[in-house]
C-alpha cells in the first residue's frame, strides 16, 4: 500500500513540475499567436499559426524590419513589421522607403508590387504627415504591414510604445505545409 501512494505522489510531484514549467516558458518566454488577417500578406497568411519569442526584448530594441507582435490600442495584439526605430526620420516616396535620407529596399514587398496596377503599393507620405513629428519617438517604433494598402499599422495608430511589444515572431509552425522561419529582409 504505501509502495502505491509513493508512486503515485511522485506521479504528482512530475505532473505538477511539467505544468509549472509549461506556464513559466509560455508566459515569460514563448507563446503562440494566430495570424488574424491578410495585413502581413504575402509574407504571412490569415491563420498561420507561429511563436512569438518573448524573450527576444528583454535586453534591447527590436532590429529594423523584424516581425513584431505589440498590444494595440483596440485591446488586441497586432502583428507587424518594424519600419521605424527611435530617432529615425522616415518618408515614403515613389513607392521608395527612406530611413534618415537613405533609401532601403523592400524585398518582401516585390510580390506585391508586381501584382499592383493602379499606383504605388505604398502611398507616399512623411513621418510628420502621420504622427505629427520628424522623428520617431524615443522609446517606441513605427510599424507596417506588408500589404501596405489593407494594414492597420502605425500610418493610423500612431507609433507603438516598446513597452506595448510582446516580442518577435519569425516562426510558422502551423498549417504544417506552410511552417517555415521567416527571415528578416531589407538592407
Amino acid at each position: 500500500m504505501t509502495k502505491k501512494k509513493n508512486e503515485l505522489w511522485e506521479w504528482t510531484k512530475a505532473l505538477l513540475i511539467a505544468v509549472a514549467l509549461a506556464a513559466v516558458i509560455r508566459y515569460f518566454l514563448f507563446a503562440p499567436i494566430v495570424v488574424d488577417g491578410l495585413s502581413m500578406m504575402p509574407t504571412l497568411k490569415d491563420q498561420d499559426r507561429m511563436i512569438v519569442n518573448k524573450f527576444s526584448y528583454e535586453i534591447g530594441v527590436p532590429k529594423r524590419f523584424d516581425i513584431i507582435v505589440f498590444h494595440a490600442p483596440e485591446g488586441k495584439d497586432y502583428i507587424k513589421r518594424v519600419i521605424g526605430l527611435p530617432g529615425d526620420t522616415l518618408e515614403y516616396k515613389d513607392d521608395i522607403l527612406y530611413i534618415n535620407g537613405k533609401a532601403y529596399k523592400e524585398p518582401y514587398l516585390d510580390e506585391y508590387k508586381k501584382q499592383v496596377e493602379d499606383g504605388p503599393l505604398t502611398g507616399s507620405f512623411t513621418l510628420e504627415e502621420k504622427i505629427g513629428r520628424k522623428t520617431v519617438p524615443k522609446g517606441e517604433l513605427f510599424v507596417m504591414g506588408d500589404n501596405r494598402r489593407f494594414s492597420k499599422d502605425s500610418r493610423h495608430i500612431g507609433t507603438v510604445p516598446l513597452s506595448k511589444v510582446i516580442g518577435k515572431t519569425s516562426v510558422v509552425y502551423w498549417p504544417l505545409k506552410d511552417a517555415h522561419i521567416v527571415t528578416v529582409k531589407g538592407q
